[in-house]
């Protein structure tokens, strides 16, 4: 019987509490579904020469791509990333992680970011391109001009919440509460 109330300490330290390993899954959905969404995102570009030529071809269209890069690396690599950190950084200092919150926190300024920098990409080279059938390179770039900006808005938040998350590492990491 000891010897169970022991292991069980031990398996209950540094990040095994049920709300704990709820985010690292959290943030291992994520990349599962982010990885998905990306690859059939280039499958499809690959299949279909048409909407290739079009991405290729029209000003600004390149734009689509440049989501479909965000997705994968701030969606999938990046999310994978932080569950591993979020997983191994306790178990190395043999402390707790730092905030809960902030980690919660971190997962949905992430999301809310990326997703809005990515529909902002997409819109930006959908609209761009097509707009450029009829219209001069000035009047596509004014339609353009809002979607970007909403690129560096949505991109703001990503780096917010890289912020969060260095900073629960780090205060995790380095206690300053002895």
């Amino acid at each position: 019987m000891q010897q169970y109330s022991k292991e069980r300490s031990v398996s209950e330290e540094f990040g095994q509490d049920i709300q704990y390993r709820r985010y690292i899954l959290w943030f291992v959905t994520a990349c599962v579904i982010y990885s998905i969404i990306g690859f059939s995102w280039g499958v499809i570009v690959g299949m279909l020469p048409d909407l290739r030529a079009f991405i290729n071809q029209r000003p600004h269209a390149h734009l689509i791509m440049l989501g479909h890069g965000h997705i994968n690396l701030l969606g999938w690599v990046e999310m994978a990333i932080f569950a591993a950190a979020y997983y191994i950084v306790p178990r190395v200092v043999r402390r707790n992680i730092y905030s809960l919150r902030l980690v919660n926190v971190h997962f949905w300024i992430h999301n809310f970011g990326l997703l809005g920098m990515v529909a902002s990409f997409v819109l930006a080279g959908s609209l761009g391109g097509l707009a450029s059938e009829t219209m001069d390179i000035d009047e596509v770039n004014k339609i353009v001009r809002p979607f970007m900006i909403s690129v560096g808005l949505f991109g703001s938040l990503v780096l917010l919440s890289n912020i969060i998350w260095a900073y629960n590492l780090f205060r995790t990491s380095w206690r300053f509460d002895k």
